[in-house]
């Protein structure tokens, strides 16, 4: 069976409060964890697209699709992501995740919808889930722990998660 097109989200739309500054724009190994994510994606699908808020004015070395919400909350960056995606399954992937693989993107996107054991943060999403989506941000429902899919089993290691300074210093001692 051929694969089909796949499209990567980089998720950069939130607020950092706990980080103190933008976690797009914290360097790890010589790069920002938003090159970092980029370079990632571009290794596991056929489209990219990083979705944020315009507002924050980020300085990164693409383009950013706005996500139009006030919302801070990964769902807004999915619908945003799904509304934009050329391919019907994307992999979305929180800028302040450094170490998924392009191999677990590609195995998430297999068992769409799907996300790992850690919950639904990176995870893989049809477009079909785009109207489910939509409904729960209108009415104020901004999780996605509630969706339908797949437990994909990761490497602990790859989900390691950046939200604080003291995190960010942890993760660089792997």
């Amino acid at each position: 069976m051929a694969r089909q097109g796949l499209t990567g989200v980089l998720l950069v739309g939130g607020a950092s409060r706990r980080f103190g500054s933008p976690k797009a724009l914290a360097r790890l190994g010589g790069e920002t964890l938003a090159d970092r994510a980029w370079r990632t994606l571009g290794e596991a699908c056929d489209e990219r697209l990083a979705v944020g808020k315009a507002s924050d004015r980020l300085e990164l070395p693409f383009a950013l699709v706005d996500d139009e919400t006030d919302v801070r909350a990964p769902i807004a960056g999915v619908v945003a992501g799904l509304r934009a995606a050329k391919h019907d399954v994307c992999v979305f992937v929180p800028v302040d995740c450094p170490f998924v693989s392009p191999k677990s993107l590609r195995k998430l996107a297999e068992r769409a919808p799907a996300h790992p054991q850690t919950g639904p943060l990176p995870g893989a999403y049809p477009r079909s889930l785009l109207s489910e989506l939509e409904r729960k941000l209108e009415r104020g429902d901004y999780s996605l722990r509630e969706l339908e899919a797949r437990v994909v089993e990761l490497d602990e290691r790859e989900l390691a998660n950046v939200n604080t300074q003291t995190d960010l210093l942890r993760v660089q001692m792997l």
